[in-house]
C-alpha cells in the first residue's frame, strides 16, 4: 500500500469505521486500524485473506451476490449498502453495515469498503420485533382491548381485535380516523372521556369506567387504565387497556338492590308478624283473623326469598343467549298468571311465532310484568293486555295494565338513569328480576304512563341474525 500517502494512512487509521480494500475476488488488500477495535483482528491478520470466509453462513450468499453486482456493473456508478454478520477474532459475530461502490482508482487496485458496527441497532430492532410478536400474541389471546395512541391522539399506533367486541367499533375505521372511538361511547359519558384524554395528553394517568357499544344500547361498561409515555418532557405516546366489566357492575347493582330491599322488607314484614303474634297472645279470640295476616306476610317473605334465589342463580350461571320463540314464552307466562288469578282477563296480541335472541329465562321477565299488572290493579277482575311484534331489528313486548302509575322515581333507578342510593323499596324484586333478565339479553326495558289509566312496560330484545336475513 505504498501508493497511499503517509497522511492518508494516518487519517485512515484514526477513522472510527473499518475501511478496507477488496480485490475482484473479495480478498483483503488493505485494512485500517479500526478493524482491531471492531473485530479484534490486527490489520495484517486479514490482509491476503478472503472477506467472505469471515461472513456468517446465513449471510454469505446474499453479500457475495451484492458484491458481484457492484464489481460487474457496467452502466455507470453503483453504490451498495448491505448488512451482515462478520466473525471477530474471538469467534463471535458482529453485525456490520458496509458500503461499497464500483469506483476504482489505479493506485488502490481494488474496491473500497467502509464498515461500521451496527450490532446494538440490529439487536434493538430484533428485540423490538420480538416484543411486537409477543404483544401481538398476547393481544390475540386476551379479551381486553390493548391500545397505543400518539400523545395528541391524532394517530392510532396499535390496537387488537378485541376492540370490535368491547366497543362495537370497526378496527379499520379507527385506524383511518382515531376519533371515531368516541362514537362508541355513551353520549352522556363522552364529555368525561374527552376530559380524560386531555389529562393524559398533559401527562396524567387515568383510571375510569364508562359505557360503550351502541349495538347493545350502551349496556357495556368498560374499565380503562391509561398511562402517558413521556420523553424529554413531552407526552409522545399514550398506552392503555380496556376491560369489559359489565358483569361486575351488574353484580354490584344486584348486591345493592338486594341489600336495600331485603333489609327494608324483612324488617317491616317481621315487625308485622311479631306485632300480630303479640295481638294473638293478648287476645286469643283474635287468633284466626290475625293468623291469616301472619300467613299472608309470611308467604310474601317466602316469595321474596324465592326471587332472591332466582336472581342469585341468574347471576352465578354462565350467560348464554339463544334463539327462542318469544310467543311461547308469553303464552307460558300468561298461563301461569291465569292459573293463579283465574278472574284476571289477559289478552295477547302477537304473531304465532316470534323469534328473539335472549337468555332462556326471559319468560320469567314476562311473567313478572304480567303478574305485577294483575296483583297491583286493585280490582277483583283486572284487565291486562300483552302486545308483541317486531320493529326494525328488535322484538318488543308491551304489557299494558290498569294499575296506579309507576312513579318515575322508581323506574329511573331501575333503568339506571338515577343513582342507586335512590332505590325505592316499593319497587320490589319482581321488576328488578324482569329488568335483569332483559339486560342480560342485550335488551332494554322502558316505562311510561298510559294516556287514560295505567302503565305501559315495554321489553325490547334483539332479533336473531337469521330472522334479519329472512327480512332482507
Amino acid at each position: 500500500m505504498d501508493s497511499l500517502g503517509d497522511l492518508e494512512s494516518i487519517l485512515l487509521n484514526y477513522a472510527q469505521d473499518k475501511v478496507a480494500v477488496l480485490d475482484d475476488d473479495g480478498s483483503y488488500t488493505y485494512v485500517n486500524a479500526a478493524v482491531e477495535r471492531l473485530l479484534g483482528f490486527e490489520p495484517d491478520e486479514l490482509v491476503g485473506t478472503n472477506a467472505f470466509d469471515y461472513i456468517h453462513p446465513d449471510d454469505v450468499s446474499r453479500v457475495r451476490a451484492r458484491f458481484a453486482e457492484i464489481v460487474t456493473a457496467n452502466h455507470g456508478f453503483v453504490d451498495g449498502i448491505v448488512e451482515y454478520r462478520h466473525r471477530g477474532a474471538d469467534g463471535e459475530y458482529v453485525w456490520l453495515e458496509s458500503r461499497c461502490s464500483n469506483y476504482t482508482d489505479d493506485r488502490l487496485g481494488g474496491y473500497i469498503v467502509s464498515s461500521r458496527d451496527v450490532t446494538d441497532r440490529v439487536e434493538a430492532e430484533r428485540e423490538r420485533d420480538e416484543s411486537a410478536v409477543r404483544l401481538a400474541e398476547l393481544a390475540g389471546q386476551t379479551s381486553d382491548v390493548l391500545w397505543v395512541f400518539t400523545g395528541d391522539w391524532s394517530e392510532l399506533l396499535f390496537i387488537n381485535d378485541a376492540y370490535a367486541e368491547v366497543y362495537g367499533g370497526d378496527v379499520e375505521e379507527l385506524l383511518g380516523d382515531p376519533s371515531t372511538f368516541l362514537d362508541c361511547v355513551h353520549p352522556e359519558d363522552a364529555d368525561a372521556v374527552r376530559e380524560a384524554m386531555t389529562r393524559l395528553s398533559r401527562g396524567d394517568s387515568v383510571d375510569m369506567e364508562y359505557r360503550v357499544d351502541a349495538r347493545r344500547n350502551y349496556n357495556t361498561w368498560a374499565w380503562i387504565q391509561a398511562e402517558p409515555i413521556i420523553e424529554d418532557g413531552d407526552v409522545v405516546r399514550i398506552v392503555g387497556f380496556t376491560r369489559d366489566v359489565t358483569e361486575r357492575r351488574r353484580r354490584e347493582r344486584q348486591l345493592v338492590v338486594i341489600d336495600n330491599i331485603l333489609r327494608h322488607n324483612l324488617r317491616n314484614d317481621m315487625n308485622t308478624i311479631l306485632g300480630y303474634a303479640d295481638l294473638i297472645t293478648e287476645d286469643p279470640s283474635s287468633g284466626p283473623e290475625n293468623a291469616e295476616i301472619i300467613r299472608q306476610v309470611g308467604e310474601a317473605l317466602l316469595e321474596t326469598a324465592e326471587k332472591q334465589r332466582d336472581i342469585n342463580e341468574l347471576f352465578t350461571s354462565p350467560i348464554r343467549l339463544e334463539t327462542l320463540d318469544l310467543r311461547t314464552a308469553i303464552d307460558d307466562a300468561v298461563g301461569q298468571v291465569v292459573e293463579a288469578y283465574p278472574r284476571a282477563e289477559i289478552r295477547v296480541d302477537a304473531p304465532k311465532t316470534l323469534p328473539a335472541r335472549a337468555v332462556p329465562q326471559i319468560e320469567v321477565a314476562v311473567l313478572e310484568l304480567v303478574e305485577n299488572a294483575v296483583k297491583h290493579a286493585g280490582v277483583e277482575a283486572p284487565s291486562v293486555e300483552v302486545h308483541a311484534g317486531t320493529t326494525g331489528d328488535r322484538v318488543t313486548v308491551e304489557v299494558r295494565d290498569e294499575c296506579p302509575p309507576i312513579p318515575a322515581s322508581e323506574y329511573r333507578v331501575l333503568t339506571g338513569t338515577s343513582e342507586m342510593n335512590q332505590i325505592y323499596h316499593s319497587t320490589g324484586l319482581g321488576l328488578w328480576l324482569a329488568y335483569w333478565m332483559t339486560d342480560l339479553s342485550d335488551g332494554h326495558i322502558e316505562f311510561e304512563p298510559r294516556a287514560d289509566v295505567g302503565n305501559v312496560v315495554t321489553i325490547s330484545l334483539p332479533l336473531p341474525a337469521e330472522a334479519l336475513d329472512d327480512e332482507a
